[in-house]
Parts: structure tokens; sequence; C-alpha cells
């Protein structure tokens, strides 16, 4: 990260007056947003680990479209389906990169650097939150069309249905999904600030949730208000009705509005070495 200096010389008085001694003077202006968030998004990829991830999920996805076109119900390889099965990876796979986005200062010991030429570190939250966003945006693009590449294979290589037929509300639920999944582990990555920690975290605890609602039949009602697998997974069919959106909402609050609020406020107030 870097900060634009702009060159600004003190010239005399208007009217022949003496030039001020001081000589050339540097005013520093701070980097927009835009800037910022493309620099996080060219971070993102940077690293080995960030770099290889981005590249499996692309090929996980392939795979799995390809395969599902191959294999299973002939009524089935359709494209909504298709769509259905390609952003499972890379809803697992986006988060952990969500995590190391928002994680790598403390990792890799920058902190000092990026917060030195940055100060406003809810500028530097601001911008990690806003790639977060547009790579699972990304994402989804990539799911759609490794999806298609699928459905196009089905129908040429087998006697599949085919179908194209897709509501864009369906659509709309399976990018919200990805999207709350991916801010749901940087909520983790800023409250935790530990990549390994909040990777753990974040895998685990829901699916303790999840095992608790089946196994405490008493609880079941309640878990489903705050079981994030089970709100959020209507989201990737597009079977969201009902209570399900106030479940949603409340889930939300809890696994991904928290975590994101706890972890800004640990980031401003925590001592950078």
């Amino acid at each position: 990260m870097s900060t634009t200096a702009h060159t600004e010389l003190i010239r005399g008085a208007a009217e022949g007056g003496p030039a001020d001694s001081a000589g050339p003077r540097e005013r520093f202006t701070a980097p927009s947003l835009a800037r910022l968030t493309k620099v996080e998004l060219r971070k993102a990829a940077d690293t080995r680990a960030g770099r290889w991830l981005l590249i499996s999920a692309v090929l996980i996805a392939a795979v799995v479209a390809v395969a599902r076109a191959l294999s299973g119900d002939v009524a089935d390889r359709t494209f909504a389906g298709s769509l259905e099965l390609t952003m499972l990876p890379l809803g697992i796979l986006l988060p952990v990169i969500g995590i190391l986005l928002v994680t790598s200062e403390w990792s890799q010991r920058t902190a000092l650097t990026t917060f030195s030429l940055v100060p406003h570190r809810d500028r530097v939250a601001g911008s990690k939150i806003l790639a977060a966003l547009v790579l699972g945006l990304a994402a989804a693009v990539i799911s759609v069309a490794m999806a298609a590449v699928g459905n196009i294979v089905g129908i040429v290589a087998t006697e599949a249905d085919g179908s194209w037929s897709m509501s864009a509300s369906t659509l709309g639920q399976a990018l919200l999904g990805q999207e709350l999944n991916l801010l749901m582990g940087v909520g983790f990555g800023l409250l935790l600030m530990s990549p390994a920690l909040a990777i753990v975290v974040f895998f685990a605890l829901p699916t303790v949730f999840t095992i608790l609602g089946s196994m405490i039949s008493s609880l079941e009602k309640t878990f489903e208000w705050i079981d994030p697998n089970s709100a959020f997974d209507p989201l990737t069919d597009g079977s969201m009705h009902g209570d399900d959106w106030a479940k949603l909402l409340v889930c939300s609050l809890l696994w991904v509005g928290l975590p994101l609020a706890a972890g800004l406020w640990r980031l401003m107030r925590r001592e950078v070495k």
C-alpha cells in the first residue's frame, strides 16, 4: 500500500513579493477506497495459499459441473442443477480466502507497514470487506459460467434434459448465500486475527450447532433460528419461503453481523507491533 504524494511549490507574493525560502513542500493525500480495494484484491492472489485456493476453487467447480452433466438422473441434468453444485466448492473455499484476506497483516507481520501508510484502520477494514464482496460476485459469475459449460456438455454428450430455465429469484438467493458465507469468514478473521484459528472455528462451530440441534430434540425449533447451516441452506437451491427469511435474518445478525462488529472493534483498539 502506498500514499499518493503531491508536490506543491510555495510561490512568492502575487506582486513580486519575496519567495518563501522553504522550497517545495509535500502534501500527502489518503488513497481512495477504490484504490485500497484494488490493492486488497491483488493481495488475495499474491500469496501462494491465496493463489492456489482461487485456482482450486475454479478447477473443482469445472469438474463438478462436468460430472453433474454426465452422471445422475437425466431429468436433473439442468443448468439450475449444475449451478447448485458448482457453487458448493466455491462456498467452502471462498470464506477461507476471506479469512486470509483480513488476517494477512497479522500472520505476515505487515500490520505496522499497512497502518503506517493508511492510519485510518476503518478504511483498511472497509476495503477488505469490499474486496471480499467483489470476490463473492466474481465467484458467482464463475459458477454460472461453469454451470453453463456443464449443461452444454450434458446436452451434447448425453440425453440430459438440458433445461436453461432458472428464475432471477433463485439466482439472487444463491448469490446472497455466497456473499453471506464469505462475510461470515471475514468476520471470524477480523475477530480472531489468526488464520489457522479462524479457519478451524469457522468450520467447527456451525457444525457443532448443527449436531446439537439434531441431538437435542427439545431444542430443535430453537436451533432453526440460530444454526447457520439450516438457515443458509435454502439459499443454495432458491427454496426460501415463509419464515425462512426471518431465520436467515437472525442467523445473519448472529453469525455475520456480530463477528464483524466485534472484529472491527478489536481492530480499532489492537496495538500494532
